[in-house]
């Protein structure tokens, strides 16, 4: 577990680790923290409430009293209170309620259009190009079309907006290095000024997107300035981050295996399910905490309160017990949507059927503009541990040439 928190080598592959732990046990400590990589247990503390997924509730008194004394509102991220990702019930269920009426199926059905023109969009975009970053210039900017209009962002402040996102999101991950502290918070003091005179615009012209929805709603009244800025903030981090991460990792892992990008060619209804593999073989977040609230037992162990427990969703994904030969990708497997991947429980993610949509349009598109698509030179791991993706995937268009 130190290993997989330090090791830079974790960037890349991280699941021998995960077997490792494995098979030292359902719950596993090393002096200071548990963690799983049991799908059952997984399931259990991320569905529990005598979990919390906050752990500023546990420190001791004098501790929480300094931390409000030195928090800056001006550069909380999205996963300091009172984001949604950190808070728990009845906080939390309030919060999720406001937004949850943006993702219904309903209206998440309406998106397909948009989304695949934004695709189609892209594409044209790269006509002539016959080797690109597939993150930089079609992964990345699909989502950001689509969570700029959620947001009501106006065309002309999507680039800038992408940039702030970016360093938000990388306050998702721990033990940042003092430059990306410093980097992160710079950006976010300027995209909670831009919050500001977003929302007062809002105000005075509202639109169709979850912002104005939120402000128009009676329950909103008295939400607080930091509570509609974290529900923007965690809107845009992690509705980028997933999907930008999960077209890269499904395009890295349909290189790898030919016979199942030939057999989705063939079967183009089958791309949904293979959203699901590539969500549970390599999955866009790697894991979450939750802190005990009392004393309770997990998989027959006593935790704590107060102790934590590192969930690793994707080791809970590679779970023999759940998933047959669970290290081989599988377009076609029956239950690959089992997964942890977009958490369990009350923080179950809010965007996942978005999420799903914008990737398996991705990539059909993708692939039917393209078939023969592959990666080439070298790709770039980001060098993060919650959130796993490709900083940089260079891809070309060019068929292979056959060897003489």
């Amino acid at each position: 577990m130190a290993g997989l928190a330090t090791d830079p080598a974790y960037y890349d592959d991280p699941y021998p680790s995960y077997e490792r732990l494995r098979e030292r046990g359902r719950v596993v400590r090393n002096g200071f923290v548990a963690g799983t990589v049991d799908h059952a247990v997984a399931n259990a503390v991320l569905r529990s409430d005598q979990f919390s997924s906050s752990a500023l509730g546990e420190l001791p008194g004098p501790l929480q009293r300094l931390h409000a004394r030195v928090r800056d509102e001006d550069t909380l991220s999205p996963v300091d209170p009172p984001s949604m990702l950190v808070v728990d019930p009845p906080v939390h269920t309030r919060y999720r309620r406001l937004v949850a009426r943006a993702f219904t199926a309903r209206k998440v059905g309406r998106m397909a259009d948009r989304v695949e023109s934004v695709a189609a969009r892209l594409l044209d975009d790269l006509d002539g190009e016959p080797t690109f970053d597939l993150v930089g210039r079609y992964a990345s900017q699909l989502p950001v079309a689509v969570i700029a209009d959620l947001l009501g962002v106006p065309d002309d402040e999507r680039a800038q907006v992408l940039g702030w996102g970016n360093h938000a999101a990388v306050t998702l991950d721990p033990g940042l290095t003092w430059a990306q502290y410093r980097s992160s918070s710079a950006a976010l003091r300027e995209m909670h000024a831009w919050f500001d005179g977003h929302l007062d615009r809002l105000r005075r012209d509202p639109g169709n997107d979850l912002l104005s929805q939120v402000l128009a709603d009676p329950e909103a009244a008295d939400l607080t300035r930091m509570e509609l800025h974290g529900i923007g903030l965690l809107v845009l981090g992690a509705g980028f981050e997933t999907t930008v991460n999960l077209i890269g990792n499904a395009v890295a892992l349909l290189d790898a295996h030919p016979d199942q990008l030939a057999w989705l060619e063939d079967n183009p209804d089958g791309w949904a399910n293979a959203v699901e593999e590539v969500l549970r073989v390599d999955s866009p977040v790697q894991l979450t905490v939750r802190f005990a609230t009392q004393d309770t037992e997990v998989a027959d162990e006593a935790v704590r309160a107060g102790e934590g427990v590192l969930v690793y969703l994707g080791g809970a994904n590679r779970d023999p017990g759940v998933f047959s030969d669970p290290g081989t990708f599988d377009v076609r497997r029956d239950n690959a949507g089992e997964h942890v991947a977009f958490s369990a429980g009350i923080h179950f993610c809010l965007g996942a059927s978005l999420a799903r949509l914008e990737a398996a349009v991705a990539l059909r598109a993708l692939y039917e503009r393209h078939p023969d698509l592959r990666v080439v030179g070298r790709p770039e791991r980001r060098t993060t541990r919650v959130l796993r993706g490709f900083e940089y995937l260079p891809v070309s268009t060019l068929a292979r040439v056959p060897a003489a």
